[in-house]
């Protein structure tokens, strides 16, 4: 193999692309310490309610009603069919504890009193802080026990050295999703944690192919630099990479714009976690390699004692 096969010098930028992420995960640090996240209700508890409306309604008409009424963070969207509106409502920091619990009957009133015609209640429950902060640590427990699984798993496939490079590639993602949606102020709920877990089995994905390329070329190629290599296993992945990353993105963005209010926190996770996730693959987990100092000796196949040298011949 020769190395004229790489077109694209990508570790020649990599201090360019070191500053790049350094300063993005700072970034998202920061805001994440400043800022936190826009919690959901899943997280902060709130108010849930379901009405059902004599003729059909828009989301969005329901959306100006509630705003004009004073109430923030409210998520509305339809619940099966036109006239049946799921209303969810975080705790308003303008009202006490004991009339945040009425908060589903303050909300009904002002639906009927705004709406064109009669509005049935379905539904109407109260969601308290302690299932939101109980949610709140699982989803972060989850996140550290897929990490510490990830790096068990690819320690034990490959080598330590692609294990720490994986983990730091990772780490890399996640942060900088959770680091814009912490500047947007998006709002985060269980399906965005759910994003970051879909995301940390994309980027793995692709993280283990790259690792397996150069893993094979260090074993094959016998002349050439660790730098050479590397760059040769990312050009020859590069197509393979941008087609995955590119149909991924279509049904991502599909999911956009025709899935609903519901599911969009999940679509915008996972089209920032494809992005940066491809970016990772091909910039962090090798960049880390070349910072470990990875050699041949590391990922050389041990012969057992009396196997023929393979180099040498049988002798026949």
């Amino acid at each position: 193999m020769a190395l004229d096969d790489f077109k694209f010098n990508f570790m020649g930028y990599r201090k360019s692309a070191a500053i790049v992420s350094v300063t993005l995960v700072l970034a998202s640090l920061l805001s994440l310490a400043i800022n936190q996240v826009n919690w959901g209700l899943d997280f902060t508890g709130g108010t849930l309610v379901e009405v059902f409306y004599e003729q059909s309604v828009s989301p969005e008409q329901v959306r100006i009603d509630l705003a004009e009424a004073g109430y923030e963070g409210h998520v509305v969207q339809y619940f099966g069919s036109d006239q049946d509106v799921l209303v969810r409502v975080p705790p308003q920091k303008n009202l006490g504890e004991r009339e945040n619990a009425k908060l589903g009957d303050r909300i009904l009133e002002s639906l009927r009193e705004t709406a064109r015609s009669d509005v049935t209640l379905r539904r109407s429950e109260f969601v308290g802080p302690a299932v939101g902060e109980e949610l709140t640590n699982q989803g972060g427990l989850g996140l550290l026990t897929a990490l510490a699984v990830v790096m068990v798993y690819v320690a034990f496939r490959f080598q330590l050295k692609f294990a720490v490079g994986a983990v730091v590639a990772l780490f890399h993602d996640v942060m900088i999703t959770l680091g814009l949606f912490s500047v947007v102020r998006w709002n985060f709920d269980l399906t965005v944690v759910a994003a970051l877990l879909a995301v940390i089995g994309y980027s793995l994905n692709d993280t283990i192919v790259v690792s397996d390329r150069i893993r094979e070329n260090f074993r094959k190629i016998r002349r050439s630099s660790p730098f050479d290599i590397i760059n040769t296993s990312l050009n020859q992945t590069l197509g393979r990479t941008l087609i995955t990353s590119f149909t991924t993105l279509i049904v991502l963005f599909a999911l956009l714009i025709l899935g609903g209010e519901l599911i969009r926190g999940f679509a915008i996770g996972l089209i920032i976690g494809v992005l940066v996730g491809t970016y990772s693959s091909i910039y962090i987990a090798a960049s880390v390699l070349l910072l470990l100092n990875i050699s041949r000796e590391d990922l050389a196949v041990p012969v057992k004692e009396g196997a023929d040298d393979p180099d040498l011949g049988t002798g026949f």
